[in-house]
């Protein structure tokens, strides 16, 4: 009889974690990622886990980041744009939005592509042909496109969201070049003509490397493989390989929804999500009695992607960002970082720039011999080298201790921020939501953000290095399908655009063989509004709208005209959710997983603490800070002050004993 295993595997900037279920337990495996070929990092530790499970069938959910690398890197191809004649400028002019209004050296991200194409044709607004397309036209385009040493071509025409047969009848034309063709109607078919224009572009930017790479990846893996999207939800390879703008948050997007299954496990109502990897932090509000919260105006890399993202702020702060001095000597932290190869100088991989994690060893938050359960021995004189180097260029400071203290504050701060604008610029009040800390780095810092935003409470997850791959593995299958309409919310045609909508979803997951659950949601505005709410759709979806238009914005306006902007339809094939069984609490002091008596360097003092293997916590335990908590997947550092203990899902719950105004003990 054959055994069958499905395995997750989020591939980070520093490390790919790997995470399956056996014998009813969660199995982790954390390899160094090689960044120079991605996909090699993910077959070894594949094969590695087949073995060790004796399985004859895997299936493989991924998170990668090869397309965000490849949008961030400026590493993607060249790609022919091709719009209604007249509009070829409109990936350059973009929108006239300042980042900062008053600083005249503020400069617009470079569009990817300056090859346009303009094609004579024209479709107005309300789908009708006003200029139909020449066929000699689409032949000089084709030979246009041929002689421009394009790699991959993008497709928006004007309005082609309402009526796409002139996106089609282009599409088809170019079928002869052998290239990768994006159509703006099926990537994104919806209206501001930017954003639809940027989002075709990405996606035809990203595709041809990340073709090769699915592809690849299918033909050696004996399994079958589906990539994780930035929506939250899985989607198919071959779905993956058509539309890779839908995976740009791919890692990211796992984190939230593993955070989103311990919080709701936890019997958390509210809680935030702090994911610090190796090279940055992702950010997001969560609560659990709703999806988390999905955005179309995300942007990466200074460009806008209208396809669905989880709402995920990004801060450049991680384990492995480099602290330097500027030019005006303020220490600062980040964005540059070490990466995978040559890693933080404690690595020894040929770093020598002194980062985050150098500084988390130097203050005894890392314990050498006990870095990933004891499967990496870090190299602290390297680490106190570096930082050494680093003091030579300032007076500022008189010890590496204090140096090393400034580094993790600056860090800090850049961390603080993201969880701010998150929760406190968005009108939530942090003090009432519980922190999830998770990745490699982030149960290191968790406490000590908690306390700057006056949080009381602390969950680091079991194997919280590894929590994106575990929202990964159980992630549900899922898809949004829209169309922007422009009618009334009492428009009687919105019950056939629906249908049509879950007709298409329904044909989409066929040909994976699944049967999707159906929700419909309106995109809603006061008539004359340039931006839109999502609600779900009712007979009541009007009322609904004022009401989350009055919670958002402070106010409604019940007489005004509310106009329907777009209708969508999430499609979701669940997956089934793992059979977890509490333990049982007993009371406990931790004294069995106490390793040895142990050093941290705290309020510019260094304190006795202790060192304790997670493996060892039972249910119930309950112990007090400082110490320095050692696990395969991550380190977790208890200030003093903290009390923790182990709930019965294996948790860790820390609690800060004192708090006071501003988060200050």
């Amino acid at each position: 009889m054959s055994k069958r295993i499905v395995i997750a595997v989020d591939t980070g900037g520093t490390f790919t974690d790997c995470v399956f279920r056996a014998g009813g337990r969660i199995q982790v495996v954390k390899v160094a990622s090689t960044p120079e070929d991605p996909g090699r990092a993910l077959l070894e530790v594949v094969a590695q886990i087949a073995v060790q499970a004796g399985a004859d069938e895997v299936e493989v959910r991924h998170g990668t980041t090869v397309g965000t690398n490849a949008l961030l890197e400026r590493k993607g191809a060249r790609v022919a744009f091709v719009t209604t004649a007249g509009f070829e400028d409109i990936l350059a002019l973009a929108r006239q939005a300042r980042p900062s209004l008053y600083d005249w050296n503020v400069h617009r991200t470079e569009p990817l592509t300056r090859i346009c194409f303009g094609v004579a044709e024209r479709i107005g607004s309300d789908g009708k042909v006003i200029r139909a397309l020449d066929e000699a036209a689409l032949i000089e385009l084709r030979e246009q496109i041929r002689t421009s040493g394009a790699e991959s071509i993008a497709v928006s025409l004007l309005f082609g969201f309402a009526n796409p047969v002139h996106e089609r009848a282009v599409g088809t034309a170019l079928t002869q070049l052998g290239l990768p063709i994006s159509l703006s109607h099926k990537i994104l078919p919806e209206f501001r003509e930017y954003e639809r224009a940027s989002t075709v572009v990405i996606n035809a930017y990203v595709a041809p490397k990340m073709e090769r790479y699915i592809r690849g990846m299918e033909d050696k893996l004996a399994g079958r493989l589906s990539i994780m999207q930035s929506s939250g939800g899985i989607l198919s390879a071959h779905a993956a390989a058509e539309e890779p703008v839908r995976t740009i948050l791919s890692g990211p997007a796992g984190g939230v929804i593993g955070a989103l299954s311990v919080a709701r496990r936890a019997g958390i109502a509210q809680a935030l999500s702090f994911d610090m990897g190796g090279t940055s932090t992702d950010v997001a509000l969560l609560e659990t009695g709703r999806e988390p919260e999905a955005t179309i105006e995300g942007e990466v890399a200074g460009l806008p992607v209208g396809v669905p993202m989880l709402d995920i702020h990004t801060a450049g702060a991680g384990g492995g960002s480099i602290a330097r001095f500027d030019s005006g000597g303020l220490l600062r932290v980040g964005p540059e970082s070490s990466g995978a190869v040559p890693g933080p100088a404690c690595y020894g991989r040929g770093g020598e720039r002194a980062t985050v994690t150098d500084a988390n060893l130097v203050l005894g938050r890392l314990a050498p011999e006990n870095f990933l359960g004891g499967g990496m021995q870090l190299d602290a004189d390297r680490a106190h080298a570096a930082l050494d180097r680093l003091l030579c260029e300032t007076d500022a400071m008189e010890s590496i201790e204090a140096l090393a203290e400034g580094i993790v504050r600056v860090a800090n701060a850049e961390m603080e921020a993201a969880l701010r604008r998150v929760s406190v610029e968005r009108g939530q009040d942090p003090r009432s939501f519980t922190l999830i800390g998770f990745g490699g780095a982030g149960p290191l810092h968790a406490c000590e953000l908690a306390l700057a935003l006056g949080m009381k409470q602390v969950v680091i997850p079991a194997a919280p290095g590894a929590l994106s791959a575990l929202g990964i593995l159980d992630a549900d299958v899922k898809r949004e399908f829209a169309r922007t309409v422009m009618m009334e919310a009492k428009d009687t045609r919105v019950a056939r655009i629906f249908r049509e909508l879950e007709a298409e979803a329904k044909a989409a997951f066929a040909t994976d063989g699944l049967k999707p659950e159906m929700k419909r949601f309106a995109e809603m505005r006061y008539r004359g509004q340039g931006f839109e709410l999502r609600v779900p759709w009712s007979a009541d979806a009007a009322r609904s709208f004022h009401a989350l238009h009055e919670k958002r914005y402070g106010y409604k306006d019940a007489s005004r005209a509310v106009e329907i902007v777009t209708l969508r339809v999430m499609a979701t094939a669940r997956t089934a959710p793992p059979r977890m069984r509490p333990e049982k609490l007993r009371p406990g002091d931790a004294r069995q997983a106490r390793l040895a008596a142990h050093r941290i360097y705290e309020s510019a003092r260094w304190r006795r603490a202790w060192l304790i293997d997670r493996e060892k916590l039972r249910a119930g335990d309950r112990f007090a800070g400082p110490a320095v908590i050692t696990e395969l997947s991550a380190t977790t550092f208890v200030p003093s002050g903290w009390t923790g203990t182990v709930d019965a899902h294996s948790n860790l719950i820390l609690k800060a004993e004192v708090l006071r105004t501003g988060g200050k003990r």
